[in-house]
């Protein structure tokens, strides 16, 4: 993993940020040879004084549970929007330094390129970890896109600055698109392919919305897992 002291101060993240964005890379593996996906997710206490963060890996063929870690701590960055990565990054690298052996691909809760600095969450930890990483989100940061048709697997581009940074993609039959962009070394086109693979049934992708459930789990327990 790329090795990068985390910042303490809205400047010194912003430098990062920056330095780190020219090395995202939108090419990578096809869909055919994933075979491991993991899904990323951060849950905080009512409080705010406790968060948890969840990976949980999944086959890519049958979408079943191979894997599952936590880890639980206190927030070390404040609550700086566009700059969401320095908050929940490092509890989401310290649960994946329990995973092995290590997945295809990442699917994070969080943007990638489609960002004001182009570098979100799913940027920050593709990076730093070398692992082909895609960002969905529910909600657009920025940009502007029209609503994608009503079948599972529509989508529209969300353009920034007349610029394609992601898609609204539709991932169930006529629900609220989510949107997805590259995170670091991935296309656009396998990125929304393995979204709308990994989304059988439900609005959210399994393996982010099965992190979100033991992220959850891990705070209401009061343990980590």
């Amino acid at each position: 993993m790329l090795q990068e002291p985390w910042p303490t101060s809205v400047e010194e993240a912003l430098a990062l940020q920056e330095r780190l964005r020219t090395l995202v890379t939108h090419t990578g593996p096809s869909i055919e040879d994933v075979r491991r996906l993991g899904g990323l997710d951060v849950s905080y206490s009512k409080d705010g004084s406790r968060l948890s963060a969840a990976v949980v890996v999944l086959d890519m063929g049958t979408l079943n549970v191979e894997q599952v870690t936590t880890y639980e701590d206190t927030p070390k960055f404040g609550y700086v929007p566009g700059l969401f990565s320095f908050r929940e990054a490092p509890p989401l690298l310290a649960a994946l330094e329990n995973v092995d052996p290590l997945p295809d691909v990442l699917l994070c809760d969080g943007h990638g390129i489609a960002h004001p600095r182009r570098f979100g969450l799913a940027c920050h930890i593709g990076v730093i970890t070398g692992i082909p990483t895609i960002g969905v989100a529910k909600q657009a940061m920025i940009g502007h896109y029209e609503e994608p048709d009503g079948p599972q697997g529509s989508w529209s581009p969300l353009m920034d600055a007349g610029k394609v940074i992601g898609r609204a993609l539709r991932t169930a039959d006529n629900v609220k698109p989510v949107f997805v962009s590259i995170g670091h070394k991935i296309s656009l086109d396998t990125a929304c392919d393995i979204v709308v693979h990994s989304t059988p049934k439900y609005r959210i992708p399994q393996p982010i919305r099965l992190a979100d459930q033991a992220s959850r789990h891990v705070l209401r327990a009061g343990t980590v897992t």
